[in-house]
């Protein structure tokens, strides 16, 4: 990419492709339209969707497709060409405004959640003017929403939409009260992608990566993270050549990709763009996963969005950098330097406080998938109880002014290193990585969620449950005749009621869930016992009066998790079983053969001066016990999945399989990985996790 600013964004029908194929006149109502979401007259729908086509075509588009969210996880499109017959054995091109503004696609074969039966096929998808249109693989694809013939959210978009709009109403309320028409109130976020990349040759002889995308079996390595040398390290050279076409790749579909570097795991890597509107970087986050698979498969490469791909070792987040903006500009979670901006920025503070604390439950839900259950709460993850870390400053300025004393800020400290180093500014407060949610620098980052997941539910929960404090911050703001005086107030009172939500220490440690059950904080550690909590009476309250989902939009998305977990640990135990019967137990019992054999030898050689063969005999013995303990084993496995798919109600199998079938799975994997050790490499039949994370 030789012209990085002319290449940037060359595949989008961005302001600079509108400009130049719409009228001015059909310019400035599609602006108006993404700026505002008022409707647009069909004319102006016609001028634009003719304006779409005619610059997909000249960059070589064929086909368009409404790309939308389902509740799969994954993107969705379905490819119509711009061809049509002109009646005399020839072609058009076309492509009209009733074709770009909506489409159909069936609404019973994605995930529903009851919403559609097999039979009620009639979905609709609805362009979103404010997400660009964007050429990938020769196809015009129009970011939509995806909504049933009854009108209900079959998507991820359809509620993120809502809430955006909703932080909006209730922020620029709120900022009213602080002398600030600032026009709009948005939403920001940054999403910092981890992934592995494995040999792909390797990556096809383990079925369970293939069938599950993480490891099932597997011992442990005799060199993990331990070092910590490949954090920050540097990449190799395949990795080298993959980021760089991965971030061309990127880069011509608008998506600002800015930071890459090793993470801790061995074979662990990041890519973060910098941040975009909400919808817009949730979009963008969707296309990133796309393409990393793609362009890692053209460099004989895999690419693992598997939280947990590998025991041992560091699974994989998605850090969400989520901030507050208006539409002048303004990042509402800068501290300021004036009483007037430090005031309303302690009470934004305050109501993300209190979001945090009144919907931790929320919180944990937005990040529940099978996958994140096996990395909440270790190597490097935060746990599964929320909480949320200020720093020293922050929280001391708040605690100060709930006990109504003055705090002393140690600002403008410099770092002095000695010798030819320049003396540098010491930050106002350290990082802690062991935090779900913490304040940093100008926005908050939420750690849990899963790298793997799509990153429009926990944004739909932050904004959602964020416009309800501000809600409540803007009534009571609205009625006081002296608005510094009540946001003072109401700050001191926010801390005093949700300041057990604040833990600035270790969050790895197993003190903390003491503490935080001490302090009544709710404890989740599973996705299946947080999922059914999302049809809390307070939390349909909530999503109802914010219009963001109604209750049976809510029991959908419900009903849709709990069924999407069930079939992952199904998957994973089936996997698990299979390996098991299909391909270590023939390994194992074709070593045990070659070690008999190798006792016969010996003995039949030595006559009645037999040679030693204690080492096979030990060998043999553990080889036999081992090969009969995981037929035990596996055989419990199969019983407890055969069980499981009796139990009506996901809530209840989801249970099971938690308490009961993966249980069963740690025991089989415990004695395959210690078989593992012992069998030869070349009858093992499987890639080691050393082959695996130390060889690209």
């Amino acid at each position: 990419m030789t012209n990085l600013p002319e290449q940037f964004g060359s595949m989008v029908f961005n302001e600079k492709a509108m400009r130049r194929y719409l009228s001015f006149e059909d310019f400035q109502v599609l602006k108006r339209t993404m700026r505002t979401g008022c409707p647009m007259e069909r004319k102006t729908a016609d001028a634009v969707a003719e304006a779409m086509k005619e610059w997909a075509v000249e960059k070589g588009a064929t086909h368009y497709a409404h790309w939308f969210q389902p509740h799969t996880g994954v993107t969705a499109e379905k490819h119509e060409s711009f061809l049509n017959p002109d009646g005399e054995g020839g072609v058009i091109l076309e492509f009209d405004g009733k074709s770009l503004i909506r489409g159909e696609a069936d609404g019973s074969s994605f995930p529903s959640g009851g919403l559609r039966a097999t039979f009620e096929a009639r979905g609709y998808t609805a362009w979103d003017p404010t997400s660009y249109a964007f050429i990938k693989d020769h196809v015009l694809c129009i970011p939509t929403a995806f909504c049933s013939y009854g009108g209900h959210a079959l998507d991820k978009k359809t509620p993120l939409l809502r809430s955006m709009e909703a932080l909006n109403i209730q922020g620029t309320r709120l900022l009213r009260q602080f002398g600030m028409d600032c026009g709009g109130v948005y939403a920001t976020v940054g999403l910092e992608q981890e992934f592995f990349l494995v040999d792909r040759e390797r990556y096809n002889r383990r079925k369970d990566l293939i069938y599950t995308g993480h490891t099932l079996l597997g011992a442990r390595p005799p060199k993990g993270q331990e070092l910590d040398d490949h954090y920050y390290g540097a990449l190799k050279l395949r990795v080298v050549d993959f980021m760089h076409e991965l971030n061309e790749e990127l880069w011509k579909l608008g998506i600002p990709a800015k930071t890459e570097h090793n993470e801790a795991a061995p074979a662990q890597h990041e890519l973060a763009p910098v941040f975009e509107k909400c919808n817009v970087a949730v979009d963008h986050n969707q296309l990133t996963m796309e393409i990393m698979k793609k362009v890692a498969k053209r460099h004989g490469l895999t690419c693992l969005l598997h939280e947990k791909p590998f025991a041992f070792i560091n699974g994989s987040g998605k850090h969400n950098n989520w901030g507050l903006m208006t539409d002048s500009g303004v990042n509402l979670l800068s501290p300021g330097k004036t009483p007037e901006e430090n005031l309303r920025f302690l009470t934004l503070v305050c109501a993300v406080i209190q979001a945090v604390d009144d919907y931790q439950d929320l919180l944990r839900f937005s990040v529940s998938c099978a996958g994140n259950d096996n990395r909440l709460g270790g190597f490097e993850a935060p746990p599964a109880i929320i909480s949320m870390f200020l720093g020293e400053d922050l929280e001391g300025v708040l605690r100060s002014l709930a006990a109504r004393e003055q705090y002393n800020n140690p600002a403008g400290q410099m770092l002095r290193l000695g010798g030819a180093l320049l003396d540098i500014p010491k930050d106002s407060t350290d990082r802690n990585r062991t935090s779900p949610f913490a304040f940093t620098g100008n926005k908050f980052e939420f750690r849990s969620l899963g790298s793997s997941m799509s990153a429009a539910d926990c944004n739909t929960v932050l904004n959602t449950i964020v416009a309800e404090s501000l809600r409540q911050f803007a009534d009571r703001l609205e009625k006081a005749e002296d608005v510094p005086a009540a946001a003072e107030e109401l700050i001191r009172a926010t801390v005093l009621a949700h300041g057990r939500i604040l833990y600035s220490a270790n969050g790895y440690s197993q003190d903390w869930i003491a503490e935080a059950k001490r302090r009544g904080l709710s404890n989740y550690p599973s996705s299946a016992e947080a999922i059914p909590h999302l049809m809390d009476e307070k939390n349909v309250d909530l999503f109802e009066r914010h219009r963001v989902m109604s209750r049976t939009e809510m029991a959908s998305v419900a009903e849709v998790l709990l069924e999407n977990y069930c079939n992952q640990m199904n998957i994973d135990a089936c996997v698990m079983s299979e390996m098991i019967r299909r391909d270590v137990t023939p390994a194992v019992l074709g070593y045990g053969r070659f070690l008999a054999e190798t006792i016969d030898a010996k003995q039949r050689i030595g006559g009645a001066h037999a040679l030693p063969c204690r080492t096979e005999t030990e060998l043999l013995g553990r080889v036999c016990a081992g090969t009969d303990e995981l037929y035990c084993r596996r055989e419990a496995l199969d019983a407890a999945v055969e069980k499981a798919a009796g139990i009506p109600g996901f809530s209840d199998r989801a249970m099971f399989y938690r308490t009961t079938v993966m249980p069963a799975m740690e025991r089989v994997r415990e004695v395959c990985d210690s078989l593992e050790d012992i069998v030869s490499k070349e009858a093992w039949p499987y890639p080691s996790y050393g082959n695996l994370l130390y060889r690209l």
